[in-house]
């Protein structure tokens, strides 16, 4: 095994056994169990990641990144806005049936509660967050809807608000307080919202 193999080996180690503590224990979690279920020495997280919160950042950028890649699958070049949102939001609920949907929302709860617990992880988190969400912005870019182009900006807010919605939705399924969100139902909800950019047509 080359040098880059093992320290690949060792970042993906560290990482899996993050998600396992972090996920469990949040804000409380102990670096020194995290290294020892990855078979590494707490030095390995400080030479790979910097720190703790170095750690929990790259955490959620690998937990994102195969998300944002299935979803440039799920909503494919040619579909105008609607189109694109529809197949965006049906993909979403997809994700809510998913083996790991409560391992991944219990993750979603405890990073939050860290991110009030610390607020220069929060700061972090957010920043890694946005540059993730970048990706459904350049998504739903340049896509007709109603004889236009979707610019920048109005993608921007649209994603914004799409995440809110989905984050409720999404949280609620599993709880059982969205009673009759099914895939239409997702997908009425986010066209009903995509089209509001008929009132923002410049963008502002």
């Amino acid at each position: 095994m080359t040098r880059a193999e093992a320290k690949e080996r060792n970042r993906r180690a560290l990482l899996d056994a993050a998600f396992q503590v972090v996920a469990r224990d949040g804000y409380r979690a102990r670096l020194d169990e995290i290294a020892d279920r990855a078979g590494l020495t707490t030095g390995a997280v400080y030479s790979l990641f910097g720190s703790k919160n170095g750690l929990v950042v790259a955490l959620v950028a690998d937990y994102l990144r195969p998300y944002y890649e299935e979803i440039e699958q799920a909503v494919p070049a040619g579909l105008d806005l609607l189109e694109a949102v529809d197949a965006f939001a049906r993909y979403y609920r997809r994700s809510c049936d998913a083996p790991d949907a409560l391992s991944g929302l219990s993750l979603q709860i405890t990073l939050l509660d860290m991110a009030l617990h610390d607020p220069d992880l929060g700061s972090r988190l957010a920043t890694s967050v946005r540059a993730q969400e970048s990706h459904l912005v350049t998504l739903f870019t340049g896509r007709s809807h109603h004889g236009s182009v979707v610019t920048s900006q109005q993608a921007q807010r649209l994603t914004t608000a799409l995440r809110a919605l989905f984050v409720g939705l999404s949280q609620g399924v599993p709880l059982g307080l969205a009673p009759g969100a099914d895939e239409q139902y997702f997908a009425d909800v986010a066209r009903a919202l995509a089209s509001l950019i008929d009132h923002d047509a410049d963008g502002s």
